[in-house]
């Protein structure tokens, strides 16, 4: 049985106010947390026990996904009291796995949207005899990410964490989130402290001697970091441009979720959600755009690109483009906000107040 480690232990600080409240797996993608793709992608790829690495809000995550068996998982949940960063994390899961020695445990960051077929990762780590197996993808900028170069036959030779200079910028291959591991490589991990796996445990079984093997996948690959790839990522949930099993419903060009009311002369595109108990009301345009559970977006406004909060209300005529407005907020009639505005949560923005604004 291949056994699987989720970190979603992280603040989301990048993502506020969309995770003040919620921590970032529990954000809704698509209809569901995005935490369930997550989930769902584990048990296409032959996982049946997954270790949720919490930390953050960490109460939140067993009322909703309980033992798993909805999801046809069993989940066991291990909770940081202190953040023990990714390496520390993976090493605080070790109690909680039954794998032996010799036998892979995948891990997977909890921040990532990918269509990896983690079965070959597998079977490409079972071939090359790896200690840990990593998967990378190439980026066309890569200095946010870091640097993994390989060698012809896919070993890598050494990593540099969002390098600084031009010269350091020696590949476009990133890491991408997602490993392998030979399960006593995690035993080595030190326990009781925090520990980067990018910056310490890497580096340090490769000066070792160990054989880290990268895999280049060039499936669709998407860090969610920030809330303009988080609406990018639920958009293209719904509309089929990377799959997911925990999608509720069809691929298209919107998803209007049960109990959730859109008035005659609404327009809807762009992969865009409707969320519980949310209202568009007539002649509202929304494009590519995550609308929270009651949530209300007013006669005649525009919505491209951004996300509404839970209980939010977006007054008449107002814009917003690439916005984030947080739950229970309100953003009066005939404002107009862009570029990466983000409304605090239970903000109240008086009408026609905010113009061309990222706040």
């Amino acid at each position: 049985m291949t056994e699987a480690v989720l970190l979603v232990g992280g603040k989301g600080t990048r993502l506020q106010p969309l995770t003040i409240n919620t921590p970032k797996p529990m954000v809704p993608a698509a209809g569901v947390p995005f935490l369930a793709h997550q989930l769902a992608r584990a048990r296409a790829a032959g996982v049946r026990h997954v270790v949720l690495a919490t930390c953050y809000l960490a109460d939140v995550f067993e009322p909703y996904f309980g033992d798993g068996s909805a999801h046809g998982l069993r989940l066991t949940y291990v909770t940081e009291d202190e953040p023990l960063g990714t390496g520390g994390a993976i090493r605080a899961a070790t109690p909680a796995l039954e794998a032996g020695p010799g036998d892979p445990v995948l891990v997977f960051n909890g921040d990532i949207l990918t269509g990896l077929d983690v079965r070959q990762l597998l079977h490409r780590h079972e071939q090359a005899q790896a200690d840990v197996t990593l998967h990378l993808t190439r980026v066309a900028d890569p200095r946010a990410f870091g640097l993994v170069p390989t060698g012809p036959d896919g070993r890598v030779t050494a990593f540099t964490e969002k390098p600084q200079r031009p010269e350091e910028i020696v590949t476009d291959q990133v890491n991408a989130g997602c490993y392998v591991f030979r399960r006593e490589v995690i035993d080595t991990i030190p326990a009781g402290r925090p520990v980067s796996v990018e910056r310490e445990t890497f580096p340090g079984l490769l000066a070792e001697g160990a054989l880290l093997h990268g895999v280049v996948d060039g499936a669709y690959w998407l860090d969610l970091g920030r809330p303009a790839s988080f609406i990018q990522a639920s958009a293209d949930l719904v509309r089929g441009i990377v799959h997911s099993p925990a999608v509720p419903g069809e691929p298209g060009e919107y998803l209007v979720l049960p109990g959730a009311r859109v008035e005659r002369g609404a327009r809807l595109g762009g992969g865009t959600v409707v969320g519980a108990g949310a209202h568009v009301e007539a002649g509202a345009e929304i494009d590519g755009s995550v609308v929270l559970d009651g949530a209300r977006i007013g006669a005649g406004a525009r919505v491209r690109a951004s996300m509404i909060g839970t209980g939010a209300r977006v007054g008449t005529r107002t814009v917003l483009d690439g916005a984030v407005v947080g739950d229970h907020s309100t953003v009066g009639a005939d404002n107009e906000l862009r570029d990466g505005a983000r409304i605090w949560c239970g903000t109240a923005i008086p009408d026609a107040a905010i113009r061309y604004s990222a706040v």
